[in-house]
């Protein structure tokens, strides 16, 4: 996501948590700890970059496939992964990048932060020791801005990765405003989002969107957003902005 869309980050709410951003080519990462990690956070988004751009010079399909896709045998961990949790939920590799690579990065960073927030592209892996707000940003639907999940500690880490059809082309064929998955891996909920969002195209579409999802083993709680209605299932609580 780019230009005004970057305002969702304003919706991550932990002011007693130091923010810094690592940007590095199309990865932009906002990440919240306790301290300031910004080297030790440029270090694993490199080292992670690296691994899937040069998996990416040996197998050109991967990033162009839409489907379940079978990688080659010597590939990376967080390729292996991406191409595991997307052949789950039936779809391309690529859709869970994003997710892998927030999930990659806080797993580098949790030894030194008893607390971390790392947001990519509106996909985020926490650890967190008291409940936080995480808003929602839906576009042009009324609900975009007005409302935020409410999500409480746990004892491992978790993920909220939110995904829209209106603004990730790349790899969403939906018109959700705005589909939003909580689940323990950020890959998960990321490739999730993609599944789900793809079987919305209309404000009648929701109920089919929740069907997929109830289907899909591993995820803790789903809401979507289409124009002036929402959908939710499971573990879901949203308060007021």
């Amino acid at each position: 996501m780019a230009g005004e869309e970057r305002a969702y980050r304003n919706y991550v709410r932990a002011d007693d948590l130091v923010k810094f951003e690592v940007i590095e080519k199309e990865t932009d990462l906002l990440i919240l700890a306790e301290k300031n990690l910004y080297d030790k956070a440029l270090t694993a988004t490199l080292k992670y970059r690296a691994q899937l751009e040069m998996y990416f010079q040996s197998d050109e399909k991967f990033l162009k496939a839409v489907s379940p896709y079978r990688v080659q045998y010597n590939a990376p961990p967080i390729v292996r992964e991406m191409a595991h949790i997307t052949r789950r939920v039936k779809v391309g590799p690529m859709a869970a990048v994003a997710g892998a690579i927030a999930e990659y990065v806080g797993r580098d960073l949790r030894q030194f932060t008893d607390e971390i927030i790392v947001e990519n592209g509106g996909d985020i892996y926490l650890k967190i020791n008291r409940p936080r707000k995480v808003g929602i940003y839906a576009g042009a639907s009324p609900f975009s801005g007005k409302i935020a999940l409410e999500v409480d500690p746990r004892p491992k880490p978790f993920s909220v990765c939110a995904s829209s059809g209106l603004t990730d082309q790349a790899f969403n064929f939906g018109r959700a405003d705005a589909v939003v998955i909580i689940a323990e891996s950020a890959l998960l909920a990321d490739a999730a989002t993609t599944a789900v969002g793809n079987a919305v195209k209309e404000v009648s579409d929701i109920e089919n969107g929740l069907k997929l999802a109830k289907k899909i083993r591993g995820l803790d709680g789903v809401l979507i957003i289409k124009g002036d209605q929402l959908g939710a299932l499971g573990k879901i609580k949203i308060v007021p902005m």
